[in-house]
């Protein structure tokens, strides 16, 4: 089997197998489930022998025919936008199986359901056709709606249907505008590169509609402002390893989206940015203030995202390639920072029962690698030089200026305050006098620092020598800001 349909397709073969397991072996479900989970992590990371960062074109490539009179085919491949987005999805599903090892209720249901989401999340990522994007865009919506629906917290059927409702409606406009561009097309197709080439061919006044569709579709993934409602509910009554995918990797579907839309609708997006640079701002400064209202640390994460996805909006909206690198590195610093923070909040939560940082108090002294792993995620959150996300906030914000000029100073007060609640959390939970309330507390387990330790040596690692990301995506990055230079 080519390699990129075997990554996709072994946690499809792990749900399978997963079901076929005696349902009192809840052992080896989650040994099981890890495994197939680890060898699809194993061949994302092997594909980095073998790419050539130069070439701006799909690579691995895949094609077959699947639905050859509608022009439907089976089509994968990576390029310098997705495969990191691949990486990063292998890697944090492997990281939240890891963090469901304590999941103790329908664990063969648990498990199966998160392996088909991992199926969902690496397909979307490598799809080279729109309709097959779209399949596997839906799929995902199922076991995530079970998955907060049945292991949630309190509230979590509103949570579920909230989810699945902002989604679903989001997702039919996304269907529409592949419908638009498809119908346009001659021959129809839904080849993604064939849709590019045919591009230039477009009008502006055809392009803008089904850009709009497309826009709406993935501003609710994002989620922008006024599109979020689903999310902080979604995030605090989600269990922990749900939020770490939730956060690292499916809000990045609708990025990923956009930044592919952008080759096929150029003077839609054109058109829309200035639009677009205004939802940026308002989702940045928005999300920060609500983030900085909340006690909560599940709920000041969730709304720390919103705010964080604005600098990519804001780095699609530039229009250069500057700003699209930024909103590619931001998709993947926020994936991994924030995904360790859901993490270690969880890790805590499951010791305390209390999420509120006002309950804490002095924690350092008696968790100390907590301590040291939650403040380096909370610093690298907040855009603190040296750390993964301020290269990728930097690069939008060099790239909205070029473009938009002294606007971009608005979105230094998102900054100042993410700055504000980041050390506002990291003051109240772990300085001052120990809490005596918190004195048995216990640290870190070896499989809870197995998780969340590689995620810190990538938030520095990244923040020091960007290059490393900044090479595999230029070529790519080039080739899809060209038409608006």
């Amino acid at each position: 089997m080519p390699i990129l349909s075997l990554i996709v397709w072994t946690p499809l073969v792990g749900v399978l197998v997963v079901l076929l397991l005696p349902r009192g072996r809840p052992g080896l479900i989650k040994a099981v489930a890890l495994g197939f989970s680890g060898i699809s992590l194993v061949l994302s990371y092997g594909l980095l022998l073998d790419f050539d960062s130069g070439n701006a074109e799909p690579q691995f490539s895949e094609r077959m025919e699947w639905i050859p009179e509608l022009g439907m085919t089976y089509s994968l491949g990576v390029d310098g936008l997705s495969l990191p987005l691949v990486l990063l999805a292998s890697l944090m599903a492997t990281v939240a199986l890891v963090a469901s090892l304590g999941v103790n209720e329908r664990v063969k249901g648990y498990f199966a359901w998160f392996l088909l989401l991992e199926f969902s999340m690496l397909g979307v990522f490598m799809a080279q056709d729109w309709f097959l994007f779209y399949v596997f865009f839906e799929v995902g919506l199922v076991p995530m709606f079970f998955l907060i629906g049945l292991w949630g917290s309190e509230r979590r059927d509103l949570a579920a249907m909230s989810f699945f409702l902002y989604t679903l409606a989001g997702s039919i406009l996304i269907l529409l505008g592949i419908i638009a561009i498809y119908l346009n097309s001659e021959p129809n197709t839904f080849d993604m590169r064939e849709l590019e080439a045919q591009a230039g061919g477009w009008t502006r006044s055809f392009q803008i509609a089904p850009f709009l569709a497309f826009f709406v579709g993935f501003a609710v993934k994002i989620p922008a402002f006024p599109l979020h409602g689903w999310l902080p509910l979604a995030h605090v009554e989600a269990p922990t390893p749900v939020s770490i995918v939730l956060s690292a990797v499916l809000l990045k579907m609708g990025v990923y989206g956009l930044l592919r839309v952008s080759g096929v609708l150029p003077l839609g997006l054109e058109w829309f940015a200035p639009a677009l640079m205004a939802v940026a701002l308002i989702t940045i400064i928005y999300g920060a203030l609500l983030a900085w209202r909340q006690t909560d640390l599940k709920a000041m994460v969730a709304f720390s995202s919103i705010s964080h996805m604005g600098f990519c909006l804001m780095g699609i909206a530039a229009l250069n390639a500057t700003g699209f690198t930024g909103a590619t590195l931001q998709m993947v610093t926020h994936g991994i920072i924030t995904g360790a923070l859901f993490l270690l909040v969880g890790a805590l939560y499951d010791r305390t029962h209390v999420r509120d940082v006002n309950e804490f108090g002095g924690l350092a002294a008696r968790v100390p690698r907590l301590a040291v792993l939650m403040s380096l995620a909370l610093l690298a959150s907040m855009g603190l030089p040296g750390l993964a996300q301020f290269v990728s906030e930097f690069h939008a914000l060099v790239g909205a200026y070029e473009r938009f000029g002294l606007w971009i100073l608005i979105a230094s007060v998102g900054i100042l305050i993410a700055a504000a609640y980041s050390l506002r959390a990291i003051g109240s939970m772990f300085l001052g006098a120990l809490n005596p309330r918190w004195s048995s507390l216990t640290d870190l387990r070896g499989s809870e620092l197995a998780a969340a330790v590689p995620l810190a040596l990538l938030a520095i690692a990244l923040g020091i020598y960007p290059s490393v990301l900044i090479d595999l995506t230029e070529a790519t990055i080039t080739r899809m800001a060209a038409p608006f230079s």
